[in-house]
């Protein structure tokens, strides 16, 4: 049994609700008009040049279904499902012992 109870939050894909420790949450920037159009605006503007166009900044968060419908995350055994650790920072820590080792 669960001894507190977790805010809810909405997936971004399909609406579900997803105990918010649960769910799979990303950080996407990206730049507001896209790569094609700045050239476009920069030839065609005469003040443009030194101006830096703003960023859209979304958090994204997806119920497990929708994660592994859009790749965000692989599909895991049963066993490694209970493993709640960041299958990433563990990687990192890898990669820094590894780094170490070699110089």
């Amino acid at each position: 049994t669960q001894s507190t109870w977790v805010v809810g939050i909405r997936c971004s894909n399909c609406g579900r609700m997803t105990p918010k420790d649960k769910a799979v949450k990303r950080f996407l920037v990206r730049n507001i008009v896209e790569q094609a159009a700045v050239r476009d605006i920069a030839d065609a503007s005469v003040f443009y040049t030194g101006y830096n166009l703003p960023k859209l900044y979304l958090k994204l968060q997806y119920c497990i279904s929708c994660a592994i419908h859009g790749r965000i995350v692989r599909v895991r055994s049963v066993e490694s499902r209970k493993i709640r650790t960041n299958p990433n920072k563990q990687r990192r820590k890898q990669q820094q012992g590894q780094g170490q080792g070699q110089k």
